[in-house]
C-alpha cells in the first residue's frame, strides 16, 4: 500500500462508477482538510442531477471506495455535488447542457461576446446576439460562462429545450 491515492486510478474508480448510475465525472479534487482529506466529486448530466441521483451516487461510490485500496490508508470526507452557474463551458455536453441560457464568450483574440445558446453540436455553438446569429468554434473560445439572469425573457420555443426533456 502507498501512502496516499493514485489520483488517475482514483479517477478511473470513480468515472465507472459515475458512468454507472448514468451520470458524467467533471472533477475530483482531493486536498488536506484537518487530519483527514476532503474527497469532492463532481458530477452532471442532461437535465441536471436531482439531491436523489446525488445522495443515491454518494452510497456507490462509498461501497466502491470501501471495496477498493485506492484510498489507501487515508481518512477522508466524501462530499459529491454538482457544478455550480459559475463552471466554465469547457465541453459540447457543458454547451448541449446549458442551451436556452445567456453565456459570455471571451475568445482566444480577446473579443467578447454575450448571447443566448440556440444550437450546439461537438464543435460549436450559435449564440442568438442582439437579433444577430453568431457562431462560436469551441476551438477559439478562451472561456465561456453562463450568465445569471434574474428576469429572464418569456421561454422562446426557437431556444427553449423541450418541455418533454426537462425533469
Amino acid at each position: 500500500m502507498t501512502n496516499g491515492p493514485d489520483q488517475h486510478q482514483l479517477e478511473g474508480l470513480l468515472r465507472d462508477v459515475a458512468e454507472g448510475c448514468g451520470v458524467d465525472l467533471e472533477e475530483v479534487k482531493l486536498a488536506p482538510s484537518g487530519r483527514r482529506r476532503l474527497l469532492r466529486v463532481m458530477v452532471d448530466k442532461d437535465h441536471g442531477v436531482t439531491l436523489d441521483d446525488l445522495a443515491d451516487l454518494t452510497k456507490e461510490i462509498s461501497a466502491a471506495l470501501d471495496q477498493s485500496d485506492v484510498m489507501a490508508e487515508s481518512s477522508y470526507t466524501l462530499e459529491v455535488t454538482s457544478p455550480g452557474i459559475d463552471r466554465p463551458l469547457t465541453a459540447p455536453r457543458h454547451w448541449r447542457r446549458n442551451h436556452g441560457r445567456l453565456v459570455k464568450v471571451v475568445a482566444l483574440d480577446g473579443t467578447e461576446v454575450t448571447g443566448r445558446v440556440v444550437e450546439v453540436n461537438e464543435s460549436r455553438a450559435v449564440l442568438s446576439v442582439d437579433s444577430d446569429v453568431r457562431e462560436v468554434d469551441y476551438a477559439s473560445v478562451a472561456t465561456a460562462k453562463v450568465q445569471v439572469e434574474f428576469n429572464r425573457p418569456a421561454a422562446d420555443p426557437a431556444v427553449e429545450p423541450a418541455a418533454e426533456a426537462k425533469e
